[in-house]
């Protein structure tokens, strides 16, 4: 079985028992309903426990409880660019908003990235009287590049500004 069929397959249940990510996120537990989703589509793998609990719910054999727990192919996007409109907004907020959030990290921390390794993610609900709001808080580890052959003093890695 192929990652994407299990997708499909956990899918199909979810909507046939009518239960939501966080009824799910709930029964199987550990990571943040966040990570559990991810990894029930197919980004992300759940520990051995976590695999085994999402096997009983949702009926899965050995096997498929063992494909939850390998790392996966991550970034599996159908289209570039994105073609679903939600997805599509994040694309468009990182072509509009990408350089401004390169410079003003690299200003604040120094040479380097953001992680998406060490990350953490929460979405909330903010109710406004002009229609609710989303709001999405990412939190990823600073890393800064490595500088090699330096003399003179120069930093070993490209935090703020030598």
């Amino acid at each position: 079985m192929k990652r994407e069929d299990l997708t499909e397959k956990i899918l199909d249940i979810k909507r046939e028992k009518g239960w939501s990510w966080a009824q799910i996120a709930a029964e199987i537990g550990g990571y943040s309903p966040i990570l559990i989703t991810a990894a029930l589509l197919g980004q992300m793998r759940l520990t051995k426990p976590q695999a085994e609990k999402a096997a009983a719910l949702f009926g899965l054999t050995t096997a498929e409880a063992r494909l939850l727990n390998e790392v996966p192919y991550r970034g599996s996007i159908p289209s570039m660019p994105p073609t679903d409109p939600l997805i599509y907004r994040f694309y468009e907020l990182v072509m509009v908003y990408g350089t401004t959030f390169k410079e003003l990290i690299q200003e604040e921390f120094g040479d380097g990235i953001m992680s998406a390794i060490d990350f953490d993610m929460q979405m909330e609900r903010l109710p406004n009287p002009k229609g609710d709001r989303v709001k999405i808080t990412m939190s990823g580890k600073f890393l800064p590049y490595k500088y090699y052959g330096n003399e003179d003093g120069v930093p070993d890695y490209g935090f703020g500004n030598p």
